[in-house]
């Protein structure tokens, strides 16, 4: 029993974390020009339907 709750609370932080890291890299991607984002594969409007939010981490 102790060992799923240590497994499930690591397991919400990594979780977490991705979505941190995943929002600040689409916050980055979001200060470059609609044809570098072109050549990258993506859009604006991808980006936003992803979400971005500036983090102070």
């Amino acid at each position: 029993m102790a060992n799923s709750f240590f497994r499930n609370a690591f397991n919400r932080f990594v979780a977490a974390r991705e979505l941190q890291a995943s929002r600040h890299v689409n916050s980055a991607l979001m200060s470059l020009d609609d044809e570098t984002l072109k050549s990258l594969g993506t859009s604006r409007e991808e980006l936003r339907r992803k979400g971005v939010r500036a983090s102070a981490f």
